[in-house]
């Protein structure tokens, strides 16, 4: 199954699966698909780390880089991180803080040790481009892709030169234009069904529109394809391949403790809800008491991208360090698309790819039989 995508980054699958777990990177990729990891939240250090532990485990085989840098965001020009950081604390309501210390609070998760000071995280082009340095030299990283709007111009250009592929997710036709327009190498276009950052378009809407508005450029479709029968459906509206993220988040070899699996296999298809509440844009996640406090009338809005990144900063840290305590899964940030309802067991990586690639036959071996004399 190559797609002329899949020939220029030397894959055998047309299969993209974004985690941020480096494990299920490299099952991927040894499978015949392609693991793309997700680099935001770390600083450039602790991608470093990350990125030369794939590249220790994941022999000859190709891998990607995701980032996330908004085309509009608070503070957006000043490339100093130390510098951004203090101007964005500094328009943080206080209130904001600790309305978010009390949702935590009365769900009974615990505080850390040593308090911590809100970081910035990597929604912006300061952090971002030190995070696409880290793999301009590393010969296996093949792709770079960005999760939130056209990247920069300068950063295109410096990936394309170092001979990689990069590309950008969207959710609306005229962000298909605008990546067609900047020259990039791929275009993700992802239904509102999908988890993340998403537009409000459905996907088996949105697939065929972005094929006919990306012209010559290759398109990755995303959001709802949870088996081999909707990988099938995507493939017949043109595009070269399927960004997958979902899929991932329960695997044998995911990185989520057991009790952030299990509210994982409990979630159905109507149990999510884009949300600002945890970064300041509309995000699908499992909707819980936080997106539900953070959207009441009575309380905090939430804040531009990336001010709320800062306000639920300790969030995020406290409800992964103790998934298990308390009613941390009421309140914990847990990403995922409407497919997050056929998410309902723990398989391997590997296992998981012939599935689809089973049942792709198999939805194939259906249609066929239909036009069949």
């Amino acid at each position: 199954m190559q797609t002329e995508l899949c020939k220029k980054l030397g894959i055998d699958l047309p299969i993209f699966a974004f985690t941020h777990c480096r494990d299920v990177v490299v099952e991927v990729s040894k499978a015949g698909g392609i693991g793309v990891f997700g680099a935001v939240g770390l600083s450039p250090e602790m991608l470093k780390i990350e990125l030369d532990w794939i590249d220790e485990h994941i022999g000859d085989k190709p891998y990607g880089l995701d980032i996330v840098i908004p085309a509009k965001y608070e503070g957006q020009g000043e490339m100093d991180p130390e510098k951004l950081e203090q101007q964005l604390r500094a328009m943080v309501p206080q209130e904001h803080y600790e309305f978010a210390d009390k949702v935590l609070a009365e769900h009974g998760v615990p505080e850390l040790p040593e308090k911590q000071e809100a970081r910035l995280l990597s929604w912006n082009e300061a952090i971002g481009s030190q995070l696409v340095e880290q793999a301009l030299h590393r010969p296996n990283c093949r792709l770079v892709a960005n999760a939130l709007g056209t990247p920069p111009a300068d950063l295109v250009k410096r990936i394309q030169d170092s001979g990689r592929l990069v590309g950008a997710l969207c959710g609306r036709i005229k962000q298909v234009e605008a990546h067609r327009d900047a020259g990039l190498d791929f275009i993700v276009a992802q239904g509102g069904e999908g988890g993340g950052h998403t537009g409000d378009v459905g996907s088996i809407v949105f697939w065929p529109q972005a094929v006919d508005a990306a012209g010559d450029v290759p398109v990755l479709a995303a959001g709802g394809i949870g088996n081999g029968r909707q990988m099938l459906s995507a493939m017949a509206t043109g595009v070269q391949g399927v960004w997958t993220g979902s899929l991932w988040l329960a695997v044998e070899e995911a990185h989520a403790q057991p009790a952030q699996k299990q509210s994982y296999f409990d979630a159905s298809s109507e149990d999510t809800v884009r949300s600002k509440s945890w970064t300041g844009k509309p995000c699908r996640m499992i909707k819980n008491d936080w997106t539900e406090a953070w959207g009441s009338s009575d309380t905090p809005d939430p804040l531009p991208m990336p001010l709320q990144g800062l306000v639920s900063y300790n969030a995020m840290i406290r409800t992964n360090q103790y998934a298990d305590k308390g009613d941390c899964q009421k309140v914990a940030f847990n990403p995922a698309g409407q497919v997050i309802g056929q998410v309902n067991h723990v398989e391997s990586s590997r296992n998981l790819i012939m599935r689809l690639l089973n049942e792709y036959v198999e939805a194939l071996e259906y249609i066929n039989n239909l036009t069949a004399d």
